[in-house]
């Protein structure tokens, strides 16, 4: 009984340590999405994460300390988070399928067209004004275009910039589109538009720092560009962390299911010796 244990232990040590990998990706998706103005499921990855570590953690106290009914509710929690991270996997990869990302000749960045990517994420952003404008709000007062100003010094010629890596906000919100034809004065100055017609974003850039290209629909696309790629990363870190949990929580069920069998046949073998 007390190998069992220690095996069943063991086992739920393993997945308290594959917990760490979704508690980390949840605090760095949400600060990264603080730093970056956006609020798509900011916090949902971090708590579930705390919850599977505390949920791990009752289990191999419960293992370590032989409380059957903490382990047999660790294994009941366990069951239903897993399959809230593989629900949360599986959204995550419907809404971040599509790309609204085009290669621009003569660019090393890209550009984003709104309706390259998922409906649920364009409605999700562009299609509340209200949420849009707060996002808005907050892109005008961060770094995002202020980096670009401020690294003007490194450009000297415009082919410099434009074989530069620029961010999807960066491209999206602060610089005009490609198409329109501006003349390159700066990162986040241009002039003399050769094709103002070729873009509606056109009409709506601006040389002021607080306005650049933030009403633009390129905008609310490079937001776009960015909560996907902050998904895709999440999604490798969430993915392993899922498969591992998964085969531990299997072998662990597993092993108390053994550990119960060889209580039962202790115990009947005890009462047959009395």
């Amino acid at each position: 009984m007390a190998v069992s244990n220690n095996i069943t232990a063991c086992l739920n040590f393993l997945a308290l340590i594959c917990t760490i990998p979704v508690v980390a990706t949840g605090l760095w998706f949400a600060s990264k999405q603080g730093a970056e103005c956006a609020r798509l499921a900011r916090w949902p990855v971090a708590i579930l994460g705390g919850l599977l570590l505390l949920v791990a953690l009752a289990g191999f106290v419960g293992a370590y300390w032989n409380r059957q009914g903490l382990l047999a509710a660790y294994l009941f929690a366990m069951a239903a988070l897993i399959t809230l991270l593989l629900a949360l996997l599986v959204f995550a990869f419907a809404v971040t399928h599509g790309s609204g990302a085009y290669v621009v000749p003569g660019r090393a960045y890209r550009e984003y067209r709104l309706e390259g990517f998922s409906g649920w994420l364009r409605g999700y952003v562009a299609g509340d004004p209200r949420r849009w404008d707060g996002i808005r709000a907050c892109l005008a007062a961060s770094d995002t275009c202020r980096k670009l100003t401020v690294e003007a010094a490194f450009f000297i010629a415009p082919e410099q910039f434009y074989q530069s890596d620029l961010s999807p906000l960066q491209s999206g919100c602060c610089k005009p589109p490609t198409a329109c034809g501006y003349a390159y004065v700066s990162p986040t100055v241009w002039a003399s538009p050769a094709n103002p017609a070729a873009d509606a974003d056109c009409g709506a850039w601006s040389n002021d720092p607080r306005q650049l290209c933030y009403w633009c629909t390129s905008c609310k696309a490079g937001m776009l560009g960015t909560l996907r790629d902050q998904w895709r990363r999440a999604n490798v870190a969430l993915v392993a962390a899922t498969v591992a949990l998964l085969v531990v929580y299997v072998i662990g069920c597993s092993a108390f299911k053994n550990a119960q069998t060889e209580d039962l046949f202790r115990r009947y073998k005890w009462s047959n010796n009395t």
